[in-house]
């Protein structure tokens, strides 16, 4: 018979299997389909890895990792919200602390305050960790729109500042990558994928 504790692990667990479900605006980078926002999230971790040398100081990786892993657990209530909707972003932050507050409640008290301190973090965008991590979650979906002919942004008619404004969190997360994105963003124009 399980613990109390584990039978809130366990349900936890169950109820973030549902991220699996949430599409993103994000097309894979062959177009075939939408990611899903646990592909997102795995995808930022397995970047943080590999990129962890762009951070502008000395970050804590592991730390940066449970940030990405737990940063869109709040999509399983509140949905994945497109970055360019502008209505949509208006009432995001209110849909995602209601959220937060369930999903992180489903766990013992000593892991829900430390998970959701990750994810209050992530969201503030003050430490370095968070602005590293912030830099990846943009990164992740330019890059997949680099390489699928313009993906999102040719879909709903994204414009070259719209991505630059975007981009700013890599700009300070990751400003190593700066020009990396600017030099893309100048492609992507060039090749008809951006506006």
């Amino acid at each position: 018979m399980a613990t109390s504790r584990l039978t809130q692990q366990l349900n936890f667990i169950l109820e973030i299997d549902k991220l699996k479900q949430v599409l993103r605006q994000t097309r894979l980078t062959d177009g075939s389909r939408r990611e899903n926002s646990a592909e997102h999230s795995w995808h930022l971790a397995m970047m943080a890895i590999a990129l962890q040398e762009y951070a502008p100081i000395p970050v804590d990786l592991l730390r940066v990792l449970k940030m990405l892993l737990v940063h869109d657990v709040v999509e399983i209530d509140a949905g994945d919200t497109f970055a360019f909707d502008m209505q949509a972003n208006q009432n995001k932050a209110a849909r995602e602390q209601h959220a937060a507050t369930r999903l992180f409640g489903l766990l013992p008290d000593d892991l829900a305050i430390q998970l959701r301190a990750l994810w209050n973090e992530f969201e503030a965008v003050e430490t370095a960790d968070a602005q590293f991590a912030k830099a990846l979650d943009c990164l992740q979906p330019f890059l997949h729109n680099c390489q699928n002919q313009g993906g999102t942004w040719k879909e709903h008619g994204i414009t070259r500042d719209r991505v630059l404004w975007r981009m700013q969190a890599v700009q300070y997360g990751a400003p190593a990558l700066w020009a990396t994105v600017q030099h893309l963003i100048d492609e992507s124009i060039e090749l008809g994928y951006l506006q």
